[in-house]
């Protein structure tokens, strides 16, 4: 048996239509933690003229009887598998009524219908539907939902599903509430949710003059914490009208907060689902990060309500034409929201530093891809995030008006339908008159593209020569076509000031530029450019392309300090960042600090900013994750020395003006929830960052202090996290004080846990060993495993790569017993191995062996072993 065969795999070629479609469906629940009872009656149509069964998917039911246009079927009329219940139709019309039953309590996996605390909940989307009845669990597969819940009053007095509520009945002890939804969708986005919950709510008129009820659920303990998460709801709402012209199309909608819950959130018709982190915030539990990312969950949610609800997506492989779409939505609605300049450099950074990474890896695959064997393990960086930045190309390629144009017209076509990439691209293509079949294959194509520049300026006719190439070969080594590149270009002089220039036929003059590379290589002639200019490249990370440049380092210092472009700004810093550490790496004997990078990191330093939040970014150094895409082999342990050694050198150079920083920032006043206090926040923490690692007695007590008087949650996790990388009685002593504090506060101690896991103090890996027995730590838990084991296993490169291979044996023995409950945070874990072949020989034969034995282990899931076959798989093969 082939390892296609043995696995599954699913191919985008072999896609199909349905052989019957569902056009309404009926669903009844007898609610109940351990024994819940399903009744469906299913309106089936066969699609085409075939005589093929129909086969229904369903997983881990316990089957109570079948029906067929009202004539009960017994055992013989039917076939039954692990995963499918297939009939024979005589008719091309029928009426199916099928009676299951299911115990939520024992759903660990937390896919389908399953208890968290004592709320019942429902996950759908991938294939979590077929966990709760019979069905077609496919997304091309549109229904009409009608759904009648029934529980005790004491047990579930909140009855929740998707669409409208239209009937309410008190029966004695128990309560019947009948929703109904008028949207045909597929079943990934059906939700229930059951349980003792209170709610905040308000109203939201649309353009048109509906009004919507709109409700946040949670449990009482957490309502306070609701507010802002209602707030966002609104903001996102007026947003899409406003920007898309897309209104809401339900008199109601709601929100509800579990605990326990794989994603972050889950955008089921009119009701969702999300897990707590990205719903409560209160300056005291929540961190400016923690209030940026409640408001973006919220608005990405919502905005699928016509990016994947209203038009959907035909099968998986075209996740991204919803996940990708909305995620560029969602930072569009986050950057007219705050820092536009700041927003665009933590997407493009996220990018950098972790889409590149998994694109170097095993897991690399198209946007869209081409075969899977587990849907899961597709829900990845490069479906969402570079998803996003093919989308932002587009709109850049085509101009904004095109592109608005292009997205209304794609709605309104294929409002209701099931469909793909290409349709989306056609309707952007058919709007704006360009040819877009270049442009496809940025969906067809797996890996990082290389862009390079060279440039030479050409005194006698004033003109500069910009020289362009690109290449993304296979994993083979064989060159592919050219993509059609989006390069953002503006010139400066010597001193930063912008300098205007027309290219070659074109005008009027400008500042900046939108290249098109749609060739391997190809020059881009300036006119009118009177000196020896310094180049602007990829400016506002106009394409998701690793950059080379022959650009000097002193060049690098003037854009570091004048560039206009936020991203282009910071790229500069941290590219001679980048290049110091490095040589900080390889140097035999310490060295002294590179005069052009200390002046322009002094200078950032001493500038004034408005956006302070953008001079913290701008001064943080290289993360390491990103710094090791830049090594053909990572050894961890030298780079994380050399970049401490770095930091280190910096912080005592420029000591006095961290301090001055870091005193000048104390807030006069009370926490205030704006752009201009969450700047100083972050400015003023960057500059405790810096000075904690001198290991200075004063310094130390500053950050204890801060810990202690600390009246919001930003400030307070700034000074446990550098206290908590300072061996001593004082990182006892935060840590000690922090959990007594917030102890009955989940998502605080999911912080707690997770500072601890990311320390870089040798005695890591043993107190991340004493914290899994830890009360606060449930190993059930999505939110806890990510918290703790995950952090460890993706954040803390220098103790999850001990030399001793101790944090390997660790994470895999964590990832076995997750795996057992719960495949999907299990699988997650295990992609910390992905870039083993990568590693110096010791680490690499070390990961190799943790791979080999999580391989060998009886019984474990897809999930899991499509991420170790595709590690372990030699490195040409296709995967």
């Amino acid at each position: 048996m082939t390892s296609d065969q043995k696995n599954n795999r699913i191919y985008l070629k072999d896609y199909a239509a349905p052989d019957f479609h569902i056009p309404k469906t009926e669903l009844e629940f007898d609610l109940n933690k351990n024994r819940t009872r399903v009744r469906s009656r299913l309106q089936i149509e066969r699609n085409g003229q075939h005589h093929r069964p129909l086969v229904l998917h369903g997983e881990k039911l316990d089957l109570i009887s079948v029906s067929l246009n009202n004539q009960k079927l017994n055992g013989n009329d039917w076939v039954r598998s692990d995963s499918t219940l297939t009939l024979d139709l005589d008719t091309d019309h029928a009426v199916l009524e099928i009676e299951t039953e299911i115990n939520p309590s024992a759903n660990s996996e937390l896919s389908g219908l399953y208890a968290s605390a004592d709320t019942l909940c429902t996950q759908c989307e991938p294939e979590g539907f077929r966990r709760i009845t019979y069905f077609l669990d496919r997304p091309d597969v549109l229904s009409q939902y009608r759904v009648t819940m029934r529980a005790l009053k004491s047990d579930y007095p909140v009855l929740l599903s998707n669409g409208n509520l239209i009937e309410t009945r008190n029966e004695g002890d128990h309560h019947t509430l009948v929703w109904a939804d008028p949207h045909p969708k597929p079943s990934y986005l059906f939700a229930l949710v059951a349980g003792r919950l209170e709610f905040l709510e308000n109203r939201f008129t649309t353009q048109s003059g509906t009004e919507v009820q709109l409700r946040v659920y949670a449990r009482s303990r957490d309502l306070s914490q609701c507010h802002y998460a209602l707030t966002a709801l609104r903001d996102s709402m007026a947003w899409d009208e406003k920007t898309y012209g897309r209104e809401y199309d339900l008199s109601q909608y709601n929100i509800v907060a579990v605990e326990d819950f794989n994603m972050g959130a889950m955008e089921n018709k009119g009701l969702n689902v999300f897990n707590t982190r990205y719903v409560l915030a209160l300056p005291e539990t929540a961190t400016d990060h923690d209030y940026r990312s409640v408001r973006d969950v919220i608005g990405h949610e919502y905005l699928h309500n016509w990016s994947g609800n209203r038009v959907t997506l035909r099968d998986w492989f075209q996740l991204s034409l919803k996940e990708g779409f909305t995620v560029f939505r969602e930072q569009q609605f986050s950057a007219d929201h705050g820092s536009a300049g700041v927003k665009r450099i933590e997407d493009a950074n996220l990018v950098r530093t972790q889409q590149f990474r998994e694109d170097a890896g095993p897991m690399t695959h198209p946007v869209r891809p081409e075969s899977f064997v587990e849907i899961n393990n597709f829900y990845t960086l490069t479906v969402y995030i570079k998803g996003a930045e093919v989308v932002r190309m587009l709109s850049q390629l085509v101009g904004e008006a095109a592109f608005f144009k292009g997205c209304t017209d794609y709605f309104e076509q294929h409002d209701g339908q099931a469909v793909t990439t290409d349709d989306f691209v056609s309707a952007i293509e058919h709007a704006s008159g360009a040819d877009l079949t270049q442009f496809r294959r940025w969906y067809d194509q797996s890996g990082t593209p290389r862009l390079c520049t060279r440039g030479s300026f050409d005194a006698e006719h004033n003109r500069y020569h910009l020289w362009m190439g690109q290449s993304n070969p296979d994993r083979s080594g064989h060159d592919r076509p050219p993509l059609q590149i989006p390069v953002a270009v503006a010139l400066f002089d010597q001193s930063g000031n912008p300098v205007e220039t027309a290219q070659s036929g074109n005008t009027p003059k400008r500042h900046e530029h939108m290249l098109e590379l749609n060739e391997t290589e190809n020059t881009f002639i300036f006119e009118g450019v009177a000196h020896p200019p310094i180049v602007s490249l990829l400016r506002g990370f106009s394409a998701p392309v690793v950059l080379e440049t022959d650009r000097k380092d002193a060049d690098l210092a003037v854009l570091a300090g004048h560039d206009n472009d936020p991203f282009s700004r910071w790229d500069a810093g941290q590219t001679l960042a980048r290049k110091e550490i490095l040589r900080w790496m390889n140097a035999s004997d310490e060295p002294a600090l590179d005069d052009q990078f200390v002046g322009a990191f002094g200078e950032t330093l001493r500038a004034h900013f408005d956006d302070l939040a953008f001079q913290a970014l701008a001064l943080r150094l290289p993360d390491e994750s990103y710094l090791s895409e830049m090594l053909e082999i990572i050894d961890p342990a030298r780079l994380h020395l050399a970049r401490h050694a770095v930091m280190t050198k910096l912080a005592t150079q420029f000591k006095e003006q961290f301090f001055d920083h870091y005193q000048t920032l104390q807030p006069a006043g009370p926490y205030q929830r704006n752009a201009k206090s969450a700047g100083e926040r972050a400015m003023r923490n960057l500059c405790l960052s810096y000075l904690m690692v001198l290991g200075e007695t004063d310094i130390t007590d500053l950050a204890l202090n801060q810990l202690k008087s600390a009246d919001n949650m930003t400030d307070a996790i700034a000074a446990l996290t550098t206290l908590a990388n300072q061996p001593g009685e004082a990182r006892h002593e935060a840590l000690s004080f922090f959990e007594k504090r917030w102890q009955d506060y989940p998502l605080v101690m999911d912080k707690w846990l997770r500072v601890q896991a990311i320390s870089r103090c040798e005695d890591t890996i043993d107190q991340v060993q004493a914290l899994t027995q830890h009360r606060c730590y449930e190993a059930d838990n999505p939110n806890k495993v990510h918290s703790l084991i995950g952090a460890f296993a993706h954040s803390n490169p220098i103790r999850f790569h001990r030399e001793d291979g101790a944090g390997y044996e660790f994470v895999a023995d964590q990832l076995l017993k997750t795996d057992a409950k719960n495949p999907q945070v299990a699988a997650r874990l295990a992609s910390a191995f992905n870039l083993w072949r990568r590693f110096e020989p010791h680490r690499r034969e070390g990961m190799k062996k943790t791979l080999e034995h999580i391989s060998a282990r009886e019984g474990i899931s897809r999930d899991v072993s499509e991420i170790i076959e595709r590690a372990l798989a030699p490195e040409d093969s296709d995967r």
